[in-house]
């Protein structure tokens, strides 16, 4: 019974990634952009801490390139459509969920969870996997976590493609959470700050991590599928309000609960980063070739934050996708995105 319960709630963690992106879910029925559906020809979890252990997989070529995916979030997990962005014949994929989210164990699991952490796991996959220097994929909480990585171990870095770039500097978190997202959509962020106990309580990632964490399960419910619906919605460049309550509610309470506590424990934290550390420490990715894609109406990453990160960056190439959001399924951004990696084959 225990294992069946497990087997259920690991699949309505899917169902946030995979199924809350109706343009991704068009993308994989078919379309010019995307390589094929594939499987892994290799899965396994590797103890990390003790802790921690993390879930990883193998697809594409043994003997190709190898491209580390970095999921969104945090607290998102990777799925097979991020296994077709890459070309099955020249690369090695290599996906990987971050310390307690997705099939990563145990689930939902706050304590040695940094970002200095998950960059030491990367460091620790790509020794375990017996690989030099890879290639880096990530997406919004993805693109942080891999300028991160890269800014460390840049001689391990032999190109990235970032899309939605976050920095998790004050000014994004703001955004984000203090009206400059809400300015566009004040319907939803309205809706949001209503169920605090105190609307103009601030910081809000510290406001809503407390309630999260705290003792009254019910209102700790209630925010954090709050917050799920507000993300949602600012993802898309076109996503209904029933869309929204729809997807967001099938894939259920405790995926919803750990999804905000994971953002808000790190946005709180400021991403355990110091404050403009990832532009502070350009100048150590300064030969690493960089692809930044973001979308032209991003409302969650704006592509202010790619521009200025292209200007320090002298190997950088900057893609604006015009008449897309944040979502990497918005088919503007599928096919920048593939465009990318195909200059790396």
């Amino acid at each position: 019974m225990r294992r069946l319960l497990w087997v259920g709630v690991m699949f309505m963690i899917l169902v946030i990634f995979y199924l809350i992106n109706p343009l991704g879910r068009k993308a994989e029925q078919g379309d010019d952009f995307l390589w094929p559906e594939i499987e892994p020809f290799r899965t396994g979890f590797l103890k990390v801490s003790g802790i921690h252990e993390i879930y990883y997989e193998l697809c594409g070529n043994p003997e190709g390139d190898p491209v580390f995916v970095l999921h969104g979030g945090p607290g998102g997990m990777c799925s097979p459509y991020m296994r077709r962005f890459f070309n099955p014949e020249c690369f090695l994929i290599v996906l990987h969920d971050q310390r307690g989210a997705g099939r990563s164990r145990p689930y939902g699991e706050l304590r040695e969870n940094t970002t200095p952490h998950l960059v030491s796991d990367i460091e620790r996959l790509r020794k375990f996997l017996d690989l030099e220097t890879i290639l880096l994929f990530g997406g919004s909480w993805g693109s942080t976590l891999g300028l991160a990585y890269a800014e460390t171990y840049p001689e391990n870095v032999r190109g990235m493609v970032l899309r939605g770039v976050f920095t998790a500097t004050q000014e994004e978190i703001d955004h984000f959470y203090h009206g400059g997202a809400g300015s566009f959509f004040p319907e939803a962020y309205d809706r949001l700050i209503a169920l605090l106990p105190d609307p103009g309580i601030r910081p809000l990632p510290d406001a809503l991590l407390q309630i999260i964490q705290g003792d009254d399960q019910a209102q700790s419910q209630r925010i954090s599928m709050a917050w799920t619906k507000y993300e949602f919605k600012l993802s898309g460049l076109e996503i209904a309000d029933e869309t929204v309550n729809d997807e967001v509610d099938r894939y259920g309470p405790r995926a919803a609960h750990v999804f905000g506590l994971f953002e808000n424990h790190y946005m709180a934290n400021r991403c355990f980063l110091e404050e403009g550390q990832l532009f502070r420490d350009a100048d150590k990715i300064l030969k690493i070739p960089t692809i930044l894609v973001n979308g032209r109406y991003d409302m969650i990453c704006p592509p202010v934050t790619a521009y200025r990160l292209h200007q320090l960056l002298p190997n950088s190439r900057l893609v604006i996708a015009e008449q897309a959001g944040h979502w990497m399924g918005e088919p503007p951004i599928e096919e920048a995105l593939i465009a990318a990696m195909k200059s790396f084959e």
